[in-house]
């Protein structure tokens, strides 16, 4: 009789690529979900300042639009 090879090793890689494949997809939607916290917070900080000043009022402005932009690239 011929000896009946266990399938376990095949299936081991497959659970392998699985699982990195599962560390990476987590990693990245950990990653989006830090880089959107950090873009909020930048936001919440530029709305919070007032100012007289017109020069520093545009300068807000533009930082504003520009972080608005990278919310919306990241969805």
């Amino acid at each position: 009789m011929a000896s009946i090879e266990p399938a376990a090793p095949a299936r081991a890689g497959a659970v392998y690529q699985n699982e990195e494949a599962r560390r990476q997809a987590e990693h990245a939607r950990t990653d989006r979900a830090r880089k959107m916290q950090t873009l909020e917070l930048q936001r919440e900080n530029i709305l919070s300042q007032r100012t007289s000043n017109p020069a520093r009022r545009t300068a807000l402005e533009a930082a504003l639009k520009q972080i608005e932009a990278q919310i919306a690239e990241l969805g």
